[in-house]
């Protein structure tokens, strides 16, 4: 048990929050049905496995970025009490349960699977390299809607699209804020990100452009889902406002209420979402 706990760390794995209220939204939106029971268990399973994957590549990759960062020289990999071996072998065994839940779904989902596996494997490579790694980590949850659209309905719908920039766009927000955290650090050993190239304040400033963008990206949903209707904006309404709340949070001069910001006003926006959509495809109001 100890060392399953240590592993839940090393994952985070409470940062599913974040992404699996939209995918069962996506489920919701994109399917007209109840989707077949064993489509949705091989599609949880691959999820789950790519979501485990992307955060062992990260532990493992970042490994020396950790170690000399002290907000996460305390974690379980940077202290040794989860070996890089171990890391490397939940890498390897996610991504390989990643592929045969892909190809348990269908044969497009089998050969897309190498792609998403890159992604999530360059994007700690990303900081390395560009000043935009938030874009990369964005590009991943853009996938996500449609993932969903290929393995229910064998294809990719303006629909999966839209949903899937409103994601990418709100992911890619939330992680720009998120590097705030290290901003110093960052700049001493050299990881790039937005805030480090033009500063904290234009980097607050382009993060709430691009909630700006999710929310009207969400709205444009209404123009491509027969069920939208009243109550879908009156729930993007209340979106907004916590979106709103979330940039209220944090400033340029004090960046102290990140974490609320980050986790808890971010978890509430996904599962707000999926009950929004859920409510609104019974109700069809």
């Amino acid at each position: 048990m100890d060392k399953l706990s240590l592993y839940a760390k090393l994952l985070k794995l409470e940062h599913t929050f974040f992404a699996l209220p939209f995918l069962l939204s996506s489920v919701v939106i994109l399917y007209q049905e109840t989707p077949p029971f064993g489509k949705m268990f091989w599609l949880l399973v691959a999820f789950v496995a790519a979501r485990t994957a992307g955060m062992a590549f990260n532990r493992w990759i970042d490994l020396p970025i950790d170690k000399a960062n002290p907000r996460t020289s305390i974690w379980p990999h940077a202290t040794g009490h989860v070996k890089e071996q171990e890391i490397r072998q939940i890498a390897l065994v996610s991504s390989l349960v990643f592929v045969l839940s892909s190809l348990m779904i269908n044969w497009l989902a089998f050969f897309l699977s190498p792609f998403v596996l890159f992604l999530l494997w360059f994007y700690p490579y990303a900081k390395r390299v560009t000043y935009y790694p938030h874009f990369v980590l964005g590009l991943v949850y853009f996938l996500i809607p449609v993932a969903v659209d290929v393995a229910l309905n064998t294809r990719v719908s303006w629909t999966a699209l839209v949903l899937g920039t409103a994601m990418a766009l709100w992911v890619s927000g939330f992680d720009i804020l998120y590097s705030l955290q290290d901003y110093d650090f960052d700049r001493q050993y050299g990881v790039k990100s937005l805030a480090v190239k033009y500063g904290i304040g234009k980097a607050l400033k382009v993060a709430r452009l691009l909630h700006i963008g999710t929310f009207l990206s969400l709205l444009l949903l209404v123009l491509l889902v027969d069920f939208f209707g009243f109550l879908y904006v009156v729930g993007l309404f209340f979106i907004a406002l916590l979106l709103v709340y979330e940039h209220s949070l944090v400033k340029e001069s004090d960046l102290s209420h990140l974490n609320r910001a980050f986790f808890t006003v971010n978890a509430w926006v996904s599962l707000l979402y999926f009950l929004v959509v859920l409510i609104s495809k019974v109700t069809d109001l």
